[in-house]
């Protein structure tokens, strides 16, 4: 059974980084398109960002782009969102959600296989 499963939040200070990692087991990478999504309690789950080969595309939200990076390891199959300049406002439970080969949706429920979350927290 394919499975994508997230690791690497924690704790960080306001301009601080973080890296997580989605583990994706099951999938080819170069067929299936990640997805990272956030959710903060009382709002609607948002789409950050997602990385396909098949399409050789990464697209960022807005409320993220030039402050995250999201890519793929090719030894391995994990896909990273790298988030620098944390501010307190991306404290967050972050999931991450593989379809194939496209990244034209943004539900999180539109996606084949979804991870539990990690949380993030950014605070002095």
């Amino acid at each position: 059974q394919p499975q994508v499963v997230e690791s690497g939040g924690g704790l960080a200070q306001p301009g601080g980084s973080l890296r997580l990692s989605c583990a994706v087991s099951g999938l080819n990478l170069d067929y299936w398109a990640i997805a990272w999504f956030r959710q903060v309690p009382g709002k609607e789950r948002e789409r950050v960002s997602c990385i396909s080969t098949a399409e050789s595309s990464t697209s960022y939200s807005d409320s993220v782009k030039d402050r995250f990076t999201s890519y793929r390891d090719n030894a391995e199959p994990t896909v990273y969102l790298q988030a620098s300049s944390l501010k307190p406002e991306d404290t967050a439970i972050y999931y991450c959600a593989a379809r194939f080969r496209r990244c034209d949706l943004f539900s999180f429920d539109a996606y084949d296989y979804r991870g539990q979350g990690t949380q993030v927290t950014v605070s002095l």
